[in-house]
C-alpha cells in the first residue's frame, strides 16, 4: 500500500514543526478549562499559556474540545 502524497506532506510538516517544549493532549486537556475561562474573561490566553495555544493550533481533537467548551460556556452566560 502506497501512502498518499497529502498524508506524507502532513506527516513531514508535523515532524518539522515539533518543538522541544510542546505539550501533549493530556497536558492540554488539564489546562483547557483555564484557557477557556481566560478567553471568556477577555484576557489574552494565548499569551498567558503559549504551550496550550500552540497545541490547540496543532491538534484538531483538542481544538474541537476547546471550541465545544467555549461554546457551551458562552451559551450559559
Amino acid at each position: 500500500m502506497k501512502p498518499e502524497p497529502a498524508m506524507l506532506r502532513g506527516l513531514v510538516r508535523g515532524v518539522l514543526s515539533t518543538r522541544q517544549d510542546e505539550i501533549g493532549c493530556d497536558e492540554c486537556f488539564e489546562e483547557v478549562d483555564r484557557f477557556v475561562e481566560m478567553t471568556l474573561a477577555g484576557k489574552n490566553a494565548a499569551e498567558a499559556m503559549p504551550l496550550v495555544q500552540d497545541h490547540l493550533q496543532r491538534c484538531r481533537e483538542c481544538r474541537e474540545e476547546f471550541e465545544a467548551l467555549l461554546a457551551v460556556l458562552r451559551g450559559l452566560s
